[in-house]
C-alpha cells in the first residue's frame, strides 16, 4: 500500500490486538505491515487507545511487556468473573514473596532466595516456573554453577507492566503512596 495514514492504520491494528494471544510490540507491527513508518504506527496506537478510553467501553488497549493489548477494564473485572463463574487464580504469601525477591534482585539463585526468606523455596520455583512468571536466565560463575532466576514477559503482562522499571520502589511500598502498584504483589492472575 502506498503511503500510510494513522486512520488507515488502526483497524488494522485493532483487528490484530483483538487476535493476538499475548501482547504485540512495535517490531511485530513493523514486521507484519513493513512499508508503514513506525511513527504512524505509534500515533494509531495512541489514537485507538484514546478512543477506547473515552467512548466508555468495557475494555482497553494497554501497554505492557513492551507491547500492547486488549484487555477488560478494572471496572468491569468482577462482571466478567462473574460471568464467567471463574474465580482468578491467587499466588499463596510464599509465592509472591520468593517472586518479589527475584523481581528486585534478578538474576538471582535459589540459595540467595533461601537466604533472604530463611526457607527452603525448590517447590516454590517449580510453581513460578509452571506459570510462566520465571525463567531460569543462566548459570552464577561459581562453584556449582547454580541455576539463575529471574522473570518472564509473562510476569510483566500478569502484574500489568510495561517493563521492571515500573515496579514500586522499596520506599514506595513503605509509604504505601502508590496503592494501585502496591497492589500488584497481591494481584490475581
Amino acid at each position: 500500500m502506498g503511503e500510510w495514514k494513522a486512520s488507515s492504520l488502526k483497524p488494522i491494528l485493532e483487528a490484530l490486538l483483538f487476535a493476538a494471544d499475548s501482547p504485540l510490540g512495535l517490531k511485530e507491527f513493523q514486521e507484519i505491515i513493513p512499508d508503514a513508518p513506525l511513527m504512524v504506527i505509534k500515533n494509531a496506537l495512541s489514537m485507538l487507545m484514546e478512543e477506547y478510553k473515552s467512548q466508555g467501553k468495557g475494555i482497553e488497549i494497554v501497554e505492557v511487556a513492551k507491547g500492547y493489548r486488549f484487555q477488560t477494564k478494572e471496572a468491569y473485572k468482577s462482571w466478567v468473573i462473574k460471568g464467567l463463574k471463574k474465580a482468578p487464580r491467587r499466588l499463596g504469601r510464599a509465592a509472591l514473596e520468593t517472586l518479589a525477591i527475584i523481581a528486585y534482585k534478578q538474576p538471582i539463585t535459589r540459595a540467595e532466595i533461601e537466604r533472604i526468606r530463611g526457607v527452603d523455596v525448590s517447590g516454590v520455583l517449580k510453581h513460578l516456573l509452571s506459570l510462566e512468571l520465571i525463567r531460569i536466565s543462566g548459570r552464577k560463575n561459581c562453584p556449582g554453577r547454580p541455576l539463575l532466576y529471574g522473570t518472564t514477559r509473562r510476569f510483566l503482562e500478569v502484574f500489568h507492566l510495561k517493563d521492571l522499571s515500573e515496579l514500586p520502589t522499596p520506599e514506595e511500598i513503605k509509604e504505601e503512596e502508590r496503592p494501585q502498584q502496591v497492589a500488584l504483589f497481591r494481584a490475581s492472575m
